[in-house]
């Protein structure tokens, strides 16, 4: 069977930043709701309800089986915790400081990943590899604004610790997640793993909800507008990964997939413009360079 033409890459470029987007405007849509009182476990589960959803439509469309090769069920569970516990970790930090920063410490996975293939038998990051993660990592030092916060009150202080780290698990978990994506099911069908994985966080933020480990985090919406981000974000994150999904065999990733890390600075203008949320000239060079540094990261991996 042949593989699939690619698309020109003017085309691809032009789809992968609309996804990008799209996944921005999904948190911008959880903030919404989250400061009309939503919980984060509803959020979850609205967002990945509806992207289970299509994916299983899919997977009956594409007759696929369900079983998996021997071995592969404790792996896919691993993969599906992993993402549950990213969305919760980020959707917390995203309740907590301005989107924009929770992103970019979110997105320092690449970093995490590279670390953690390294510890885990693969080889160590080239030297051009390590300065641009030291590059990263001070960029994201002047983005979050440490040196400023050092000196804040203690309670605003604390509230930014716990987003960024709450940001930061949410790296390590993604991080984590892709590790064993690509070592230990990479033979899976891409549509049914991406099914089981939804199911996982599915089933997890529901089993967390009904047991209340997690306090007020199936909390409704106080405001119709509450409700309508709810609705807002779920169509958002279930049609971008839904798209990405079927056209990622026509998009020439290797080559293009730098384009979606320009969801931090998408993130960042929508911020600004729908919730106010703005940055210091400081912080706006520090993310610069943390979406430069990632970019240049990704390049050379892809190379």
């Amino acid at each position: 069977m042949s593989s699939p033409s690619l698309f020109p890459r003017h085309l691809s470029v032009l789809l992968l930043a609309s996804l990008a987007w799209a996944f921005a405007g999904n948190h911008i849509a959880a903030r919404i709701a989250f400061d009309h009182q939503a919980g984060v476990l509803l959020a979850i589960l609205c967002r990945s309800g509806v992207t289970l959803l299509v994916l299983a439509s899919l997977v009956l469309l594409q007759r696929q089986p369900l079983r998996l090769p021997p071995g592969a069920w404790r792996w896919q569970l691993l993969l599906g915790l992993l993402i549950a516990t990213q969305s919760l970790c980020l959707y917390s930090a995203v309740a907590r400081i301005p989107v924009a920063l929770a992103l970019l410490a979110a997105n320092t996975f690449p970093i995490i990943l590279a670390l953690l293939g390294w510890a885990l038998g693969g080889p160590p990051p080239t030297r051009r590899s390590a300065w641009l993660m030291g590059l990263i990592l001070l960029g994201l030092l002047f983005a979050l604004d440490v040196p400023a916060r050092l000196g804040a009150e203690q309670g605003a202080n604390a509230t930014w610790t716990l987003g960024i780290g709450l940001a930061l698990c949410a790296a390590c978990a993604f991080a984590g997640a892709l590790w064993v994506t690509e070592h230990k099911l990479s033979a899976l069908p891409g549509s049914l793993r991406s099914m089981l994985t939804m199911l996982v966080v599915f089933t997890s933020a529901l089993l967390a909800g009904a047991s209340d480990l997690l306090p007020g985090g199936l909390a409704t919406p106080d405001a119709r507008v509450g409700w309508l981000a709810l609705g807002v974000l779920a169509l958002l994150y279930g049609t971008g990964f839904t798209l990405l999904f079927i056209c990622m065999p026509r998009l020439d990733m290797m080559r293009n997939a730098p384009v979606m890390n320009i969801e931090p600075v998408a993130t960042l203008l929508l911020g600004w413009l729908i919730l106010g949320q703005t940055l210091s000239q400081l912080q706006l060079l520090g993310g610069a360079i943390v979406v430069a540094g990632i970019v240049l990261l990704a390049y050379r991996r892809h190379a």
